[in-house]
């Protein structure tokens, strides 16, 4: 496969960077990064897949080389929904697969229950659709409260981001992350900015408080959504524990169970020894999973 191409697609707020690959004319895939990353999280996947798809990541807004959201603006959930069909109708995509890893699973997974009809194949990479909370309806002001005080704390210190030499960045970005130095780089390449000898993170101080990105739901919204999906799912999960971790066991047996009932012979599940990062550290075996399930896909469309 040929080597990635950048692009830069219009937003009312400024614009989004990424970074396309593979055949133009393809069936398309759109990838997305998991909250702190960036497009550059697919590199080592990516040139490993099938070469006749058309293949794009995204770095999402506030991240990598694509604007910060307007000031006073809340990053949320549901914003980078909304992005993602922004960015498909640019694009002008009507139907297509989705990569996720992280968070950027649960905002594909949002979009492919909001909007079933456009996306053939959902694949996770070590995360899950939707983020469940049993005790949703009592959290969900403690939740929106933290947000709210978080960004006007940002707000008000009016900080400059900090100048760090490349090997304190790098030794920073990679405390527990499970990340190698090589991935680790990667990542800083694109989402960082040379400031004299030093570099500055490119990301908006606005995203540090992680927890009031993500958006929660109660048993009943899961049932709701789930039943709304109409792609397949593939789930890859890296065995290697993660210590971050924003839901309980019992709530993803619940969502497992939930997945397995509802999409019976469409939903796949697969484990990889690794880290959270094993598309990046694992990358051929990874590949070589996503691509049986694109490929089989492609050929199930090419008969209709």
């Amino acid at each position: 496969m040929d080597a990635s191409t950048e692009m830069k697609l219009a937003m009312p707020w400024g614009h989004l960077a990424a970074k396309r690959w593979g055949a133009a004319e393809g069936p398309p895939v759109l990838c997305l990064h998991g909250l702190l990353d960036n497009a550059n999280t697919f590199d080592k996947l990516i040139p490993q897949l099938p070469p006749d798809f058309h293949y794009v990541a995204i770095d999402f807004g506030g991240h990598g080389r694509s604007s910060h959201y307007s000031p006073g603006f809340l990053y949320c959930h549901y914003h980078f929904v909304i992005d993602v069909r922004r960015v498909v109708a640019a694009l002008k995509w009507t139907h297509f697969s989705i990569v996720g890893h992280s968070f950027g699973g649960t905002v594909g997974g949002m979009f492919a229950c909001i909007f079933p009809e456009m996306v053939d194949k959902l694949i996770l990479l070590d995360t899950l659709p939707l983020l469940l909370d049993f005790q949703e309806l009592d959290n969900l002001v403690t939740y929106k409260h933290q947000a709210i005080e978080h960004m006007l704390q940002i707000e008000a210190s009016q900080k400059l981001p900090s100048v760090v030499s490349p090997p304190k960045m790098l030794q920073r970005f990679l405390e527990h992350r499970g990340l190698d130095k090589e991935c680790g780089a990667l990542l800083l390449k694109r989402g960082t900015t040379k400031v004299g000898s030093g570099l500055v993170l490119n990301r908006d101080p606005r995203l540090s408080m992680v927890k009031s990105c993500f958006n929660f739901v109660s048993k009943e919204q899961f049932v709701q959504f789930i039943g709304r999906l109409q792609a397949s799912v593939l789930l890859i999960k890296a065995v290697q524990e993660d210590k971050g971790e924003l839901i309980t066991e019992e709530e993803k047996r619940f969502i497992m169970d939930m997945l397995r009932s509802k999409l019976q012979e469409k939903f796949q599940y697969v484990e990889v020894e690794g880290s959270h990062y094993v598309h990046m550290t694992k990358a051929p075996q990874v590949a070589g999973i996503i691509s049986s399930f694109l490929l089989s896909s492609h050929r199930m469309q090419a008969q209709l």
